[in-house]
């Protein structure tokens, strides 16, 4: 497999002088394309940075980041903001949703900022995957939270991006609810050769996942290859100064 996205020796310092803070330090891991990737690591290790620098919502430091055969560093705000539109999918921990818009609408506003038109099969295809057939005229406050988070994946699916990056994405459901997003979440790697990259802090979610990535003080410590709940918080009971 070939890595959907690479980063190389990749550093973010916030600050300077004698207030900086070194968030990632020399960074290199490769996303393998068609993969499910759970990134982990204590309070402050560099989990969202590192999501942020690899998906080109934030500059790093130093260091190289490529998405596919693209090369992030040099690019100016609007070149990124374009890549991010067209290549890559984003679900949050918040839905993020517009409640004036219906479910369909608010799937394919990635698509209406760009000026383009949806792929009437693919949306088709994307709202069924999801779990949303029949739903598409609702308003998000007709929804519950698990159909909002879908209703988010779906509009991160749209575009085909290359990579979904998720923040925390279960983080405000219940366990039953967060249970369900993440098969579905494992099912679109499955299902359709998505990649998915998600930042959590529950070993259980981590599971759901082909590998492990485990950040502290900002370093990759750590990675673990079919991970079960028991294996990942049992590792993550050692991350930090306890390495």
């Amino acid at each position: 497999m070939t890595d959907v996205v690479r980063l190389d020796a990749v550093s973010k310092v916030y600050g300077k002088g004698q207030g900086a803070v070194a968030a990632l330090r020399e960074v290199s891991v490769g996303i393998p394309r068609g993969s499910f990737t759970a990134v982990m690591g204590p309070s402050g290790s560099g989990k969202s940075t590192f999501l942020h620098c690899a998906a080109g919502l934030d500059v790093p430091s130093s260091g190289s980041v490529r998405l596919g055969g693209t090369e992030l560093s040099g690019m100016d705000e609007t070149a990124l903001t374009e890549l991010r539109r067209r290549r890559v999918g984003f679900v949050f921990q918040a839905f993020n949703l517009i409640p004036a818009l219906t479910v369909e609408e608010n799937i394919t506003l990635p698509l209406r900022l760009a000026g383009t038109r949806a792929d009437r099969a693919w949306l088709d295809e994307v709202v069924s995957r999801v779990g949303l057939r029949g739903r598409t005229g609702h308003r998000p406050a007709q929804l519950s939270g698990g159909q909002q988070q879908r209703v988010a994946i779906a509009r991160a699916l749209v575009t085909r991006p290359e990579v979904v990056f998720g923040d925390e994405p279960t983080g405000a459901l219940d366990t039953m609810t967060a249970r369900d997003v993440l098969t579905l979440l494992r099912e679109i790697v499955d299902g359709t050769g998505q990649t998915v990259v998600m930042v959590t802090h529950d070993p259980v979610a981590a599971s759901y996942a082909d590998a492990v990535l485990f950040l502290a003080d900002g370093r990759i410590v750590d990675s673990m290859a079919a991970p079960t709940s028991e294996k990942v918080a049992e590792r993550m009971t050692r991350l930090g100064a306890w390495v």
